[in-house]
C-alpha cells in the first residue's frame, strides 16, 4: 500500500472543504486605502477558525491584536501579536484565533482602485494559483 501523506496545502483545502459544511460567523473588513496601498483588517472573534484568500501579489500580514495559530504550507506556528511577516503569491493558510484577533493584509495597489469588485479580481485569484508551476503576474497590477 503507498501511503503518500497529503501536503499542508492540501490538508488546508480539506479543513476549508469541511469548514463550508459547518455555519459560519460572519468576520466584517475594514478597508482603508493610501496612495499605492489597500489594507484589509478583520477581527476574528475568540475560538473561530478562518481560512484565507489566495493572493496574486507578494502582501503582508500582520497580527495586531490577539493569539492565533497558523496553519500554511510550511506548518503550524502558534504567533501573538504584534506580529508581522511577509506572504508569496499564492500562499492559503488557516487561522484558529484563541482570543479575539485583529488580522491585517497591506497589498499593493498602483492604480488606486477603490472598487472593491475590481481590487478582488485583481488581487485574489479563485483557484489554486500556487500548484502552478510559476505564478503569473497580476494583469493590472506590476
Amino acid at each position: 500500500m503507498n501511503d503518500v501523506e497529503p501536503t499542508m496545502r492540501e490538508k488546508v483545502d480539506k479543513l476549508e472543504a469541511e469548514m463550508r459544511k459547518l455555519p459560519t460567523v460572519e468576520i466584517p473588513v475594514t478597508h482603508y486605502f493610501a496612495t499605492g496601498l489597500y489594507v484589509r483588517e478583520i477581527t476574528i472573534p475568540a475560538s473561530v477558525l478562518a481560512v484565507g484568500k489566495i493572493h496574486k501579489t507578494q502582501h503582508i500580514n500582520m497580527l495586531l491584536k490577539g493569539d492565533v495559530t497558523m496553519v500554511t504550507d510550511t506548518g503550524t506556528l502558534r504567533v501573538q501579536a504584534p506580529y508581522t511577516w511577509v506572504v508569496e503569491p499564492g500562499k492559503k493558510a488557516a487561522a484558529y484565533a484563541h482570543e479575539e484577533s485583529v488580522w491585517t493584509s497591506c497589498c499593493v495597489n498602483p492604480t488606486d482602485e477603490r472598487d472593491l469588485v475590481k481590487l478582488e479580481a485583481a488581487l485574489i485569484s479563485p483557484g489554486k494559483l500556487d500548484q502552478l508551476q510559476e505564478v503569473p503576474p497580476c494583469p493590472s497590477l506590476p
